[in-house]
């Protein structure tokens, strides 16, 4: 073998190098989640959005739900038997709210018990799934998120506020229209919020909740701890299993020159309960 030969060798393992390491992952993922489908005896479905090492002309691609995550949990649930538990591994910023809506109306209808991991944060469209589940299990530090919809750019809510603080003759025509666009969305989102509810809570707290996460209350981005989540009356327990933190390892992040968090991966327990090894 010549020089020439062996360069060009090298440049095909090399571009072959990280299709060869995303199908491991992937792999590694499947198995990781087949263990925990038979310690719960569920079927378990994965929603996470994150960015990858492998990307689009070396540029992270950022995800969202969208309709192909919808029609993916769609027909892992229509492939699930209706006495077997649904649990769902959400980690996601959120994305349309057609799609979260079917993912969540999907699980309510599901007669099985229908549990919700969120091991960071499941915000917006994901804290929209999260409200169907008859458990949310987070992180002591995850976070969910208001589910108040959005508008273009803007928050409706903030958008239906102009009306309150202008005269109508001071207002634009594309304002109006921007407004009554803002002010169905908020009336749908929150009629779907509360059909989810209802079924967990009087109908007088589900509606008042409902409004509570459509209409604005808070920024899009505020977060709800576990803690804030239980108050509002959501079933939260903070049990999180040692899998769901394995398999949310298997996401690694793009690679960087310096990484921005650096840490010896080794647990570090008091004087009482050092770890062995």
């Amino acid at each position: 073998m010549n020089l020439t030969e062996a360069f060009w060798i090298f440049v095909m393992l090399s571009a072959l190098q990280p299709i060869v390491r995303q199908k491991l992952l992937e792999l590694h993922r499947m198995r990781t989640l087949a263990r925990f489908e038979q310690k719960r005896e569920s079927r378990v479905i994965a929603l996470v959005h994150r960015q990858e090492t492998m990307s689009l002309l070396g540029f992270p691609l950022m995800r969202y739900i969208d309709v192909h995550d919808s029609e993916e949990v769609l027909r892992a649930i229509k492939l699930t038997d209706p006495e077997v538990p649904l649990d769902l591994l959400v980690h996601t910023p959120g994305g349309l709210v057609l799609a979260a809506g079917q993912i969540a109306k999907a699980l309510r209808r599901h007669p099985g018990k229908v549990t919700v991991f969120v091991p960071h944060y499941a915000m917006s469209g994901g804290t929209l799934i999260a409200l169907a589940a008859d458990e949310i299990v987070m992180d002591p530090n995850a976070v969910l998120g208001p589910v108040d919809p959005q508008v273009g750019q803007s928050p409706a809510a903030s958008i239906l506020s102009v009306l309150q603080r202008k005269a109508p003759n001071e207002i634009d025509d594309q304002t109006l229209i921007l407004a009554d666009v803002a002010q169905k969305a908020v009336r749908q989102l929150e009629a779907t919020v509360r059909e989810l509810l209802v079924v967990r809570m009087p109908e007088d707290r589900a509606a008042a909740l409902a409004l509570k996460l459509s209409s604005g209350t808070w920024t899009h981005d505020y977060a709800i701890s576990a803690e804030e989540a239980k108050s509002l009356g959501l079933p939260v327990s903070t049990d999180m299993p040692a899998e769901v933190y394995e398999f949310m390892e298997l996401f690694p992040q793009p690679t960087r020159a310096h990484p921005s968090v650096e840490y010896s991966p080794l647990p570090h327990r008091g004087r009482q309960g050092r770890a062995s090894g």
